[in-house]
This record gives C-alpha cells, sequence and structure tokens, in this order.
C-alpha cells in the first residue's frame, strides 16, 4: 500500500484486462456490461470475429449500435468479411445497419463487389446493388453497368438501372439500351431505363 504526503492511502490502479476477459464479457448478461466490453474493444483488431458473431446476437439496440460503432472504427477486410454473412439473414434492420456500416468503408469494400455482384442468391445481389448506391467508390458506376449488361434477373437489372440513374454516366447509356431490348417483354424496365437515360444526359 502506497501513502501519499498528507497520508492518504493510495489506491492503485487496476490493471487492464486481457483480451479474453474482455471478449467474454460480450456474452455477459447485463447489456452495459456488454456496451463496455464493445466499447474497450474499440482498438483490438483480434477482436473482430466475435463482435461480427455477437452482432448476431445481440438484441439491445444501444449495445447493437456500439458494436457497429466500434467495427466502423475498426474498417479492415475482416471487419468486411465479418459484416457480410449478415446480408442474407432474415433481419431486415440488421441487414440495414450492416449496409450502412459498410458504406462507410469503401476502399475495403472495394475488392468484395464482384463477389457479391456473382452471388447466386439474386437478393444478395439486390442488397449489393443498394450498398453501391451510396458507396463512394469510383469504380460503382462500372460495376453497375456489368450487371445490366450480364445479370439474367430482371429485379436485379431493374435496382441496378435505378442506381445508374443516380451516379451513371454516358457511358452507361449503351448497356441501359440494351437491357431495354433484352426484357422487350417487361415494360417498367422500358420505364426505368428511359427514367435513368434521361436523367443522365439531363446532367
Amino acid at each position: 500500500m502506497r501513502i501519499d504526503s498528507s497520508g492518504e492511502r493510495l489506491v492503485q490502479p487496476s490493471a487492464p484486462l486481457d483480451l479474453s476477459m474482455r471478449l467474454a464479457a460480450l456474452d455477459s448478461p447485463d447489456a452495459v456490461e456488454r456496451r463496455r466490453a464493445v466499447r474497450d474493444l474499440a482498438a483490438e483488431p483480434d477482436a473482430v470475429p466475435a463482435l461480427c458473431a455477437r452482432l448476431i446476437e445481440e438484441r439491445n439496440l444501444s449495445v447493437r449500435t456500439a458494436l457497429f460503432t466500434t467495427l466502423i472504427r475498426l474498417r479492415s477486410p475482416a471487419v468486411v468479411a465479418g459484416l457480410l454473412p449478415l446480408l442474407r439473414l432474415d433481419d431486415a434492420n440488421l441487414r440495414n445497419e450492416a449496409i450502412d456500416a459498410l458504406q462507410d468503408m469503401p476502399e475495403e469494400v472495394g475488392p468484395f463487389v464482384e463477389t457479391l455482384l456473382g452471388d447466386h442468391d439474386s437478393d444478395v445481389r439486390i442488397l449489393a446493388i443498394q450498398l453501391l448506391s451510396t458507396l463512394a467508390h469510383p469504380d460503382a458506376p462500372r460495376w453497375l453497368v456489368g450487371v445490366v449488361d450480364t445479370d439474367s434477373h430482371v429485379n436485379v437489372c431493374a435496382a441496378a438501372t435505378d442506381c445508374l440513374a443516380e451516379v451513371g454516366g454516358p457511358e452507361a447509356i449503351g448497356p441501359l439500351r440494351r437491357l431495354a431490348r433484352r426484357f422487350a417483354e417487361e415494360p417498367f424496365v422500358a420505364f426505368a431505363v428511359d427514367m435513368a437515360i434521361r436523367r443522365i444526359e439531363g446532367r
């Protein structure tokens, strides 16, 4: 025990918890403890898998918000890889929160985009397009043009068309016209293409 000059006892600061103990606290029954554990892991890249896994189980909104905030701060390819499986979940809120978080990591998301756009599940491809609609990445228009030129699912192509209306340039006009011919039996495609081309040419 240490005593200061006034005779008062000095309380020694407790040693910081090691990583394993902080990870274990993610499963605490107390939401306050879980939230504190999440914040304590904000500088621990090795905690990314556990933080992403906790997202699937977490039902407390404030803890879930802290999890996303910490993962955005830890942005890395590992974080992206941990968040992408959430796009397959039935929980629409969690899917949308994952997309919002991924939108803050354009450089880290970039290497995963083509795999997402080639996913066998059309719903995942549509969510990837939703992500591209606000992802500040210079290749977003090129990726979207690739979708309207090659994807066989009409709803996926329609989603990409809507996005190209916002981010596309003149290079998208030819592929969009080909898309309208490819799905000539779908009137809504022709309408969406026409609107997109008008938006692009009106810039």
